[in-house]
């Protein structure tokens, strides 16, 4: 891993992949539209020079979508397109949303979400 002028870890340049842009779309939809979901948001996450500046935004491991269920669960979904895999601190911070009772799953199309909705339910129900 490289570091920056100030010796912050830096992330290998991502491609930005516009089959993954079009599965967050979906998957936004999705979710804004079912039932369970009270509320959702896009989570903008990376880092970048600004000047002189390093700034980051978010967190590592920040999911692509945070929201809340209508029963109060915390709610956290990385989209990812076709070929995308999860990135390690990623898979760690969807797995601490579900030890804590929450609902966390990785989409790439509104599918993915309506069965793991679906899923939540039974589990709460």
């Amino acid at each position: 891993m490289d570091s920056d002028l100030f010796g912050l870890e830096q992330q290998p340049r991502r491609i930005h992949d516009g089959k993954e842009a079009a599965a967050l779309a979906e998957v936004l939809k999705a979710l804004s539209a079912h039932p369970a979901v009270s509320w959702c948001e896009r989570m903008n996450s990376g880092a970048a020079r600004i000047g002189s500046r390093f700034v980051r935004f978010g967190f590592k491991g920040c999911p692509d979508v945070l929201g809340q269920l209508r029963d109060g669960r915390l709610l956290g979904v990385e989209v990812k397109g076709p070929t995308g895999r999860l990135r390690p601190e990623q898979a760690f911070f969807l797995e601490r949303v579900r030890e804590s009772g929450g609902v966390a799953f990785t989409a790439r199309d509104c599918r993915d979400v309506l069965r793991e909705l679906d899923r939540a339910k039974e589990v709460q129900g």
